[in-house]
């Protein structure tokens, strides 16, 4: 198994790959590659639940790759760039063996939960690239594994809210259960707690990144009680999260509710009429590594057996200017140096309640 490394997103969106290629890249000589009709390289991307429109972390990825084909001026679909959408965890194997079969030199895996369906499609197809986002597959040169420090960022949304609420009860909403959405509650409550011990923390797991209704009802009980901010990490189902509050705001538009998004910049989710109840979002930059990551393929100096880490230090989570106030970006900056010093360690799994 290869060593694993850290990159940083400047190193990435600049492409300065020599670190990469001194780690042993694969080598393609005898591979029986598919190209596009132009000579690119061919790349597609298997969602999570959610789907390509979540709004957030599959949408993320795949907004990446059609930069990544208009780049390179590849059209969709078989012989340049494609997506295949996950309605259900049993689809992911069958996406993945189309993908296959349509000739796609580069698969992507978007989410932990497609681990499996991609550890087996790599040891059947050594010929063949593949990507796992947000979880590791060891021992296999033709995998690249990619995890962010999502609590890093979700430390700095737990300071944003702590000097924003007004009830002193905040909530974190998330998808499944797992290490993955761990280290968002963990970070989250971690970064709350630095602000202010004091305040209320209330974590909920839907049990699905794809149940926008479920996401709705879970928030309308949390602000019921009282909760005035709610973190979300759990994709589609976060609709959910911000039709709760836009609901609230629009029945009171005196009453102040808010929703902290995640992957990506969901300023836009957050827009009723003339108000906006969005805070911040944590931004996590999935986008970026999918197309340097096709790059490094189409260049053939894929970092198969890589682990690449991507925290603040590396400029790969952050958080939004969003609706904050100058004196929480000025404390929110202040922890972000810290924590690429660090001065502050992040934990990774929720405290036990």
């Amino acid at each position: 198994m290869k060593v694993s490394k850290k990159f940083g997103m400047g190193l990435l969106a600049l492409g300065l790959c020599t670190t990469l290629v001194a780690c042993g890249s694969n080598d393609k000589g005898d591979k029986k590659e598919s190209k596009g009709s132009d000579g690119q390289h061919t790349v597609a991307l298997v969602t999570d639940l959610g789907g390509v429109d979540d709004k957030s972390f599959n949408q993320s990825a795949w907004e990446g790759l059609q930069e990544w084909g208009k780049a390179n001026k590849l059209e969709k679909g078989n012989g340049g760039f494609n997506y295949y959408q996950s309605n259900s965890d049993s689809e992911f194997d069958t996406n993945i063996n189309t993908a296959l079969n349509d000739g796609f030199e580069t698969i992507f895996g978007i989410g932990y939960k497609l681990k499996p369906a991609i550890d087996a499609a790599a040891a059947a197809n050594a010929d063949k690239n593949f990507v796992l986002i947000d979880d590791q597959i060891d021992g296999k040169d033709n995998v690249a594994s990619v995890v962010f420090k999502d609590n890093e960022a979700a430390y700095l949304a737990g300071i944003a809210a702590a000097m924003t609420t007004k009830s002193n009860k905040v909530g974190f909403v998330g998808g499944q259960e797992g290490d993955v959405i761990g280290r968002f509650d963990a970070g989250f409550e971690a970064g709350v707690k630095s602000v202010n011990k004091d305040i209320d923390v209330s974590s909920s797991y839907v049990g699905s990144f794809g149940d926008a209704p479920k996401g709705k009802a879970t928030a309308e009980a949390m602000y019921g009680k009282g909760i005035d901010i709610i973190y979300h990490a759990s994709g589609d189902t976060g609709n959910g999260v911000f039709t709760a509050a836009k609901d609230i705001i629009k029945a009171d538009k005196d009453k102040k509710v808010w929703v902290i998004g995640v992957d990506r910049d969901q300023t836009a989710e957050g827009k009723e009429g003339d108000l906006n109840v969005t805070l911040t979002s944590t931004l996590k930059g999935v986008s970026k590594v999918v197309q340097d990551l096709a790059t490094q393929a189409n260049d053939g100096k894929f970092p198969g057996g890589e682990h690449l880490v991507y925290g603040l230090k590396e400029d790969g989570v952050d958080l939004s200017e969003g609706q904050l106030s100058d004196e929480i970006k000025t404390a929110v900056n202040k922890a972000k140096e810290e924590i690429k010093e660090g001065k502050i360690e992040v934990p990774e799994k929720p405290a036990k309640k």
